[in-house]
């Protein structure tokens, strides 16, 4: 066996999250609500002002998450095993004069190394009404459903491989987002690189530029369930050699049908890329999920994924790589995992199986990992900021 063995303790994320569950108390007592759950008990984890509407300063967090995760990884070629600290975020959070909101969040690397690597959001916006916001700076890349759930609200390991072949993240842009009616929106011109330097990412805009959106709408009870969200977002990047994201693909396309009912959850969604040398490709990524109890959620993932050029698709680079899957034109992929939701997604322990098989080679993958995170939620189609209730 290959082992790599990396081990980085979230001391500073365990203590960021009791001080700030002090402060969201001693806020959450001074208006005179009470609950007594943890996830109640969390919900605000991370607010140290609340204001009125009228006010300078209508709120102000103080926001981060910690992802930490073991891994054992199986493949034909050679293991790997390592525990990997795979996200700590900080930043902040505020919103003046009702309608400005500035966002600032920096990003450390893969085991604290380096410390700082930059900012994943970075931004000041502005909402005109309901139906309008303006937003300038780093922002998210929200191509696909999957790609627009924050990290935050995964129910896996990790997106899906043909989501993360699209290199998508965070980079300076342009956007308009809003509620029409039954319809939400977000798109913008995006810059096709950042990096450490922000001054230089804002400035220096040598990396092409990428036209990205998606329109999201409410079916209600249409479908006799709980709830349902249709999803149709694309991509257009004109990346060059400077581009550091949305540099594989020319055109992305996806649609996303999202359903709950009661415990249970089904999202379907299919994706495709177009104008890479090596391939045009085409996915499905469909999410079952069941909540056993309130708490306890049993998830499962099957991914399948064609190109019709014979090395048109990328194994995961985490795991996958790492064990001898390499390119392919075939990609197949069967997730099976249980997750213990200790105070909704703000503390939850997730705990996987993969399977996944690409050009011939075959890769198992087990994983447990720990999330938590303090901020306020994101709300849009399940997962974003959601558990289901389970049977009675």
């Amino acid at each position: 066996m290959n082992a790599r063995t990396r081990t980085t303790p979230g001391v500073a994320a365990t203590v960021a999250a009791v001080l700030l569950l002090a402060a969201s108390a001693a806020v959450a007592q001074e208006t005179g609500r009470s609950r007594p759950s943890p996830e109640g008990a969390l919900e605000d984890l991370g607010l140290l002002h609340r204001g009125e509407d009228g006010d300078v300063c209508n709120e102000f967090w103080v926001l981060g998450r910690y992802h930490g995760q073991q891994y054992w990884s199986e493949g034909g070629a050679e293991d790997a095993e390592a525990f990997e600290s795979r996200r700590f975020r900080l930043g902040a959070q505020a919103r003046f004069f009702d309608d400005l909101v500035v966002h600032a969040q920096a990003i450390s690397g893969s085991d604290f190394d380096p410390d700082y690597n930059g900012f994943t959001e970075l931004w000041v916006g502005w909402r005109f009404c309901p139906e309008v916001m303006l937003t300038v700076g780093q922002q998210k890349h929200r191509f696909t459903h999957d790609r627009n759930v924050s990290s935050r609200y995964l129910n896996y390991l990790e997106r899906s491989q043909l989501t993360n072949m699209f290199a998508a993240d965070y980079t300076p842009a342009v956007t308009l987002q809003g509620q029409i009616g039954r319809w939400n929106y977000y798109g913008g011109l995006f810059s096709n690189a950042t990096g450490r330097d922000m001054v230089g990412a804002f400035t220096e805009l040598d990396s092409g530029e990428s036209w990205l959106g998606f329109a999201t709408y409410d079916f209600g009870r249409a479908f006799g369930t709980d709830g349902a969200f249709w999803n149709v977002s694309a991509v257009r990047s004109d990346a060059n050699a400077n581009a550091t994201n949305l540099n594989w693909f020319d055109e992305g396309l996806a649609t996303a049908l999202i359903l709950t009912d009661g415990p249970g959850s089904l999202v379907t969604e299919v994706t495709s890329g177009f104008g890479n040398p090596r391939g045009d490709v085409l996915g499905l990524n469909l999410q079952p999920g069941w909540f056993v109890t309130d708490q306890l959620q049993l998830v499962a993932r099957l991914q399948l994924a064609g190109s019709d050029g014979d090395d048109g698709l990328r194994a995961q680079r985490r795991y996958e790589r790492e064990v001898g899957l390499t390119t392919g034109d075939f990609y197949q992929a069967t997730y099976l995992g249980l997750n213990q939701h200790f105070a909704g997604h703000r503390i939850k322990v997730l705990t996987g199986v993969e399977y996944a098989t690409l050009g011939g080679d075959e890769c198992w993958t087990f994983s447990v990992a720990f999330r938590m995170f303090f901020g306020p939620h994101s709300r849009g189609p399940f997962p974003m900021g959601d558990l289901l209730p389970a049977s009675p």
